[in-house]
């Protein structure tokens, strides 16, 4: 062992004697420079001739001195005086540095150490001293990190290594802290390598004292009979004493792990009131709260806190320190105390924000409802916590303000009041303020609060609902009403246009009329696809392929500036819809796309199946959770503005200018869809675009009913248009009976019918209809009825004469959808369809189509 064993640091020892260098002198140097002038002076006076001999003897003699100079200054045994190496205050301060200092060649030798390397090493001249991994070789202890401090020395690193050396006789030994750096910049220092060794034995021992000071510390809290825990300004638990997580029944090793939260234990928004402190900066804040910890199995321990917190000079809130005094024994002990324990947990766990205020609004008590409502508002100040009127909106705040002044004064009965509140999103609450009777203090009114939100966004839904299912209903009958008039125009015209050549010069005005009444007609179908009463053939189809169908028209119908990208989700579901009427649509959408893009951009068309998990995430209202399919229409257009979102399903209203669009189009998708049983909704933002998401029901073939025989309906869907064939004959025989309750309508429907050799009998209504078939008997063919009739409608109609007659044959005609009537017949009922309006020729094929099935 090298290292001396004694506890205390060593007094450093003289280093071995050196030889004494002598300085030089300027004297001598002068002294030798005049020798030479007073030669050269001498040598001018003999000549040229004579003082060659012995200028040439001079120079021989310097050149041999010089020669001799440089052989020595290589062999080293002269050299150049370092005038700071010769310093005697350099060289005191690492002779007397209280580490011990060794320098080393490249080599590991030591060149140089201090009186205190000496001592430390045992080492009694420079001829001992023996380098550092020399000085520990054989000690186990030491050996790794002396192999760590070597490999840095040879990489030209610096490092530090702290190691306990035993001592000589097995005691415990002295910590020695050892150090490496390299020497300097030039090339020769480089080589060159500093040790330092240092005794931190003592060091040590204070950090041991002081660590077994902190442990009793420690114990002491944590077997406090107070609890203590501290929470940083993330919510996070970062300490609990034993005797507080005993009380929770939480385990120390989870908390200390960071796996609670303040909300974790703490019962109710009790959390909100710890983090609700408004910072100041610069300054340490306690408050004390009566709340409720919460237990790891639910229970409740009511506690008081004492909450100090400091705030950082930016107002940045550090870690808390919060001491927790049980309350439970003052139930016991103090019944007034226990009673005010009482009303302060119902003060703190009611559902409403409670807070008394000021004649200027300032929050004096809040409990920790209100707390939390200011940190929803302004997570960041929680100005709400000092102002009760910073939580209203500053167009509202003047309301809040008048109604805490009624109070102030003593007023009684002060209607609640409603307003919007300071929130990025909108958000409503409702304030109760009540007058505080006790002057005594700076309470002026007490003021309750309760969220309205969702009570409001679930009235404006119902409101919506509502005023859809109303504009609806009056679109619906009024398109009823307008089929009727429509059906006896194109009826009319078709006469004319039979009555007229193309050369006459009044048949273009007949066309004329004949293109107006076709384009009331899709006007009317459109109210009815809104009012959802519009005739639909629904079939099972895929809707990839049906977007892919229309692509080609699409891209016809947005133009070259605007590019259109389809995703189709893999392996979609099926699902039933009108194909024609999907198709208008996806139209209708990209139309209203378009031009929301003037300049160009991009519409984008994705097809997805959405599970019935995944649909109940979604949050839509009114949408339950099923299997969908889910089409999206993108656009990154103009955006809609969110004042008018709510409006753009309903009819006639329209952002565009007049004369360019109807305002039907978005009331026919949402009808269409709302009918064929899907959802739609639309998110948009200003400037970034608009995007409309459908959902339609995926369609279940293990479900779906299978008719007996095929009924002849226009449900059924007809066959496409193929080559132009001839003509067909649309004249025939037998006995209609025609049942419509406009005059004007069945006297040109008949007249049109005996106009192709059918025999017709009239009848108003249902009752007039029935009469009409008692008195021929019950010899008819056909009956073609109206739907909507006074006295008895058409499926009652029906059901009288299938009673008399189950082989007769009918054809409803109707503005109205085929399914809007058809819930009322009995199942399996076979009949026709044909929807109003219609032209001539459409009644008499379907009457030709229907009298000669089998």
């Amino acid at each position: 062992m090298t290292i001396n064993d004694q506890q205390a640091s060593p007094e450093p020892r003289p280093a071995s004697p050196e030889p004494a260098r002598r300085g030089g002198s300027i004297a001598l140097v002068l002294l030798l420079a005049g020798a030479i002038v007073a030669a050269a002076v001498a040598f001018m006076t003999l000549g040229r001739a004579g003082a060659q001999p012995y200028i040439l003897g001079l120079l021989a003699l310097l050149a041999m001195v010089g020669l001799f100079m440089l052989f020595a200054f290589a062999a080293g045994i002269i050299g150049f005086a370092d005038r700071a190496a010769e310093d005697p205050i350099l060289r005191a301060i690492p002779e007397n540095a209280f580490d011990g200092i060794a320098v080393t060649d490249a080599g590991g030798h030591v060149v140089y150490a201090n009186s205190t390397y000496l001592a430390l090493t045992g080492a009694a001249t420079m001829q001992d001293v023996r380098p550092v991994e020399r000085v520990f070789i054989g000690n186990p202890d030491v050996s790794e990190a002396v192999f760590r401090l070597l490999k840095a020395a040879r990489e030209g690193r610096r490092l530090q290594e702290e190691v306990r050396v035993a001592g000589a006789d097995g005691t415990q030994g002295r910590w020695m802290r050892l150090r490496v750096r390299p020497l300097g910049t030039s090339k020769r220092e480089a080589r060159q390598t500093v040790w330092s060794i240092a005794d931190i034995t003592r060091d040590r021992e204070r950090q041991e004292d002081v660590f077994q000071t902190l442990q009793h510390a420690i114990e002491y809290l944590d077997h406090a009979p107070c609890g203590f825990f501290s929470v940083n300004p993330a919510g996070n638990l970062v300490y609990v004493n034993a005797t507080l997580a005993n009380w929770l029944d939480h385990d120390l090793a989870e908390i200390g792990s960071g796996g609670l939260k303040l909300s974790d234990v703490v019962s109710g928004d009790g959390a909100a009131l710890l983090t609700s402190i408004v910072p100041e900066p610069g300054e340490v804040k306690t408050e004390v709260f009566d709340i409720d910890l919460k237990k790891r199995g639910g229970q409740t321990v009511p506690v008081r806190l004492y909450h100090k917190l400091a705030f950082g000079a930016d107002g940045t809130p550090g870690p808390s320190r919060t001491l927790v005094i049980s309350r439970a024994r003052d139930d016991r002990l103090d019944p007034q105390r226990a009673a005010e324990i009482r009303f302060m947990r119902f003060f703190d766990q009611t559902p409403m924000a409670i807070a008394t205020v000021d004649k200027t609004g300032a929050v004096v008590r809040a409990n920790a409802r209100l707390a939390k409502l200011a940190q929803s508002l302004d997570p960041a100040g929680a100005v709400a916590s000092k102002s009760i009127l910073a939580a209203a909106s500053a167009r509202d705040r003047a309301v809040l303000a008048g109604a805490i002044e009624q109070a102030a004064k003593g007023q009684a009965d002060i209607a609640p009041v409603e307003v919007m509140l300071a929130s990025a999103k909108e958000r409503w609450g409702q304030f109760f303020v009540t007058a505080v009777s006790d002057e005594t203090d700076n309470e002026a009114a007490i003021v309750h609060m309760l969220e309205t939100t969702e009570r409001r966004a679930l009235e404006n839904q119902v409101n919506q609902a509502q005023k859809m299912d109303t504009i609806g209903q009056l679109a619906g009958g009024i398109a009823h009403d307008f089929n009727n008039v429509l059906s006896a125009i194109m009826m009319a015209n078709d006469f004319l246009l039979n009555a007229h050549k193309p050369t006459d010069p009044s048949f273009q005005d007949i066309m004329q009329i004949k293109q107006n009444a076709t384009r009331a007609a899709t006007l009317v179908r459109q109210l009815l696809a809104f009012s959802r009463k519009q005739t639909l053939r629904p079939q099972v189809l895929d809707l990839g392929e049906a977007l892919t169908d229309i692509d080609r028209l699409l891209k016809r119908l947005i133009g070259e500036k605007i590019s259109l990208e389809m995703q189709h989700g893999r392996d979609l579901w099926r699902t039933k819809a009108d194909v024609s009427q999907f198709e208008q649509v996806i139209v209708n959408l990209a139309v209203n796309a378009r031009d929301a893009m003037p300049d160009g951009g991009k519409l984008t068309i994705r097809t997805a199946n959405v599970t019935a998990s995944e649909a109940s995430q979604l949050g839509h209202n009114g949408m339950p959770a099923a299997d969908y399919v889910c089409v999206e229409v993108s656009d990154t257009g103009t955006g809609i503005p969110p004042e008018i979102v709510d409006k753009i399903f309903e009819p006639f209203f329209s952002t565009k200018e007049v004369g360019k669009g109807t305002g039907l189009g978005l009331s026919t998708v949402y009808g269409i869809i709302k009918q064929t049983g899907g959802f739609v909704y639309v998110d948009s933002e200003i400037g970034k675009g608009t995007t409309f998401r459908i959902y339609l029901p995926r369609h279940d073939a293990a479900t779906e009913p299978q008719p007996e025989a095929p009924a002849v309906s226009a449900a059924a869907p007809e066959p496409a248009p193929t080559a132009p064939k001839p003509r067909a004959d649309m004249t025939g025989q037998g006995t209609i009976l025609l049942v419509e309750d406009e005059e004007g309508l069945r006297s040109l429907n008949a007249r049109g019918l005996r106009s192709r050799g059918y025999e017709v009998i009239e009848a108003s209504n249902g009752v007039e209809a029935l009469e009409e078939f008692d008195a021929h008997g019950g010899e008819v063919d056909l009956v073609v009825s109206d739907v909507v009739m006074p006295e008895m409608d058409g499926p009652t109609l029906l059901k009288a004469m299938r009673g008399r007659n189950p082989d007769l044959k009918i054809i409803f005609v109707s503005g109205y959808a085929e399914d809007a009537f058809e819930k009322s017949l009995p199942e399996n009922e076979q009949f026709a369809f044909l929807a109003k309006p219609f032209a001539l020729s459409a009644l008499v094929a379907k009457v030709k189509e229907t009298m000669g099935a089998s």
